[in-house]
This record gives structure tokens, C-alpha cells and sequence, in this order.
């Protein structure tokens, strides 16, 4: 099993540098207020001292920018704490069995198996695609309405096996009275590795990517 990426995902980066350049400019206005503030005070004449009235409301500005670069610090910190325990969360389904929304499973040993659920009873167009792309497999079958588990031993439209990989399935429905219904496709498998390298942790079911947030149910054999 394998955990792609180092340090966290592409997507905290980039949220990070933006909070970082956010407090950078902050600062910047924070030093140039406060030496305004202090030239002020130090030129203003005795005989026309600073309104209090203005002093005041400008030590209220100069308490405002200090709060936010206060709060900007803290969002960061949250960010990456928050960045590292969703890799944690991640590399925790490695070994597990998932099932999440997507078309494309894998053909191991003759064996590929698809969850489908149809909105109502109907015939389909169904259509398996290798990773190139390439049809290998059609087929029209009567389906009935809810959850169903679609199963291809790899056989091709010729009559020949296809090789165990990675299969796409397209399934164009419609119900009895012709209407175009849709069909719902779930695919399952082992977890082996995490991809960090995008915004969301991709677990990794051989080359397939599913996203983390696209997980319907996980079950861990004991």
C-alpha cells in the first residue's frame, strides 16, 4: 500500500499562502498606522493638542487591525491542524473495503461488480469501456427499480476475457413508458494508498481516485 504526497494537501497550501499573504498586508498597514499614530502625537502643537474624540477613535482602528492580525495567526493554525487531521482520517482507510459514488471498478479474476439504483423499473443500455476507452462489452437488460448489483465476468461482446483493469460503465435507462430514468452507479474495493497531492485526499483503490468525500460506506474486515 502506498500514501502519496509529504506534508499536507495542495489545496492548505494554497489556503495558507493566502492567509499568509493576507496577514503579510495587514502587518504592512498595522506599522504604517502605527508610525502615523506616533508622528502624529510627536508633531502635534501644545497650544492645539490632538481632539480626544480623534485619539480615541484612532486608537480604536489601531486596536482592530491588531485584533485581525491576532485572528488571522489563529485561522492559520486552525487550518493546518484541521490539514493534518484530515490525513489522519484519510490513511485510516487503508485496508478498509469502500464503496462511493463513481463508474469505474476494477475487473479482478473475472469478477467486476457494480451498485446501480434505478429511480423506477426499465430497460437499459448498458456499456462497459476499457481505460482506453475502447467498448469491450454492451448489453440491454431489464432492470428493476432501487438497489441492484450489476456483475460482469469480463466476458467480451466478441466472446473472448478481457484482462483484468479498470472498467467504465455507462448505463442509459428508460422505464416502460420510454422516458429516460436515472441509474446511479456505486463502485467498491480495497483502499491501498492516499493521494494528498489535491485539495481533497483521494483514496486510492488500485489506480482509481475516489474522492474522500464521495465515500458512501466503509466496512473493515476483521
Amino acid at each position: 500500500m502506498a500514501v502519496s504526497g509529504t506534508s499536507g494537501t495542495s489545496g492548505t497550501s494554497n489556503t495558507n499562502n493566502t492567509v499568509s499573504g493576507a496577514t503579510t498586508g495587514i502587518a504592512n498597514n498595522f506599522d504604517q498606522f502605527l508610525l502615523l499614530l506616533t508622528t502624529q502625537l510627536k508633531n502635534q502643537s501644545p497650544l492645539d493638542p490632538l481632539d480626544t474624540n480623534q485619539f480615541t477613535a484612532q486608537l480604536v482602528q489601531f486596536a482592530g487591525v491588531e485584533q485581525q492580525l491576532k485572528t488571522n495567526e489563529t485561522l492559520g493554525s486552525l487550518l493546518s491542524l484541521s490539514a493534518a487531521g484530515t490525513a489522519t482520517n484519510a490513511v485510516g482507510f487503508i485496508g478498509a473495503k469502500i464503496t462511493a459514488d463513481g463508474t469505474t471498478t476494477r475487473l479482478i479474476d473475472g469478477k467486476a461488480e457494480w451498485k446501480v439504483n434505478m429511480s423506477s423499473a426499465g430497460t437499459a443500455n448498458i456499456t462497459i469501456k476499457d481505460s482506453k476507452g475502447n467498448v469491450v462489452q454492451t448489453a440491454t437488460k431489464t432492470l428493476v427499480a432501487g438497489d441492484l448489483t450489476y456483475s460482469w465476468d469480463g466476458t467480451t461482446s466478441i466472446g473472448s476475457k478481457a484482462p483484468d483493469g479498470e472498467y467504465t460503465i455507462t448505463i442509459d435507462a428508460k422505464n416502460v413508458a420510454g422516458e429516460a430514468v436515472t441509474a446511479k452507479t456505486q463502485i467498491s474495493g480495497i483502499v491501498d494508498g492516499v493521494d494528498f497531492t489535491s485539495s481533497i485526499p483521494m483514496l486510492k483503490i488500485g489506480s482509481i481516485s475516489v474522492p474522500i468525500d464521495k465515500v458512501k460506506s466503509v466496512v473493515r474486515s476483521e
